[in-house]
């Protein structure tokens, strides 16, 4: 296995998941990944919050 595979929990990260059936397990952070760092976007009035290290998204 790569140090990559290691540190992600093989979370898709091609869906948008919705917050309330999704919660943070560690409070802001990324489920995958741990890290703390998002990219914010609003599309259509949806609040999205994208993981800059492996992609993750969420809708808030």
């Amino acid at each position: 296995m790569s140090e990559t595979e290691k540190e992600l929990k093989g979370i898709d990260t091609s869906i948008v998941y919705d917050y309330k059936e999704y919660p943070d397990e560690i409070s802001g952070r990324c489920d995958n990944c741990g890290d703390a760092h998002f990219e914010s976007s609003v599309k259509n009035f949806i609040f999205l919050r994208k993981c800059r290290k492996c992609g993750m998204t969420k809708s808030i």
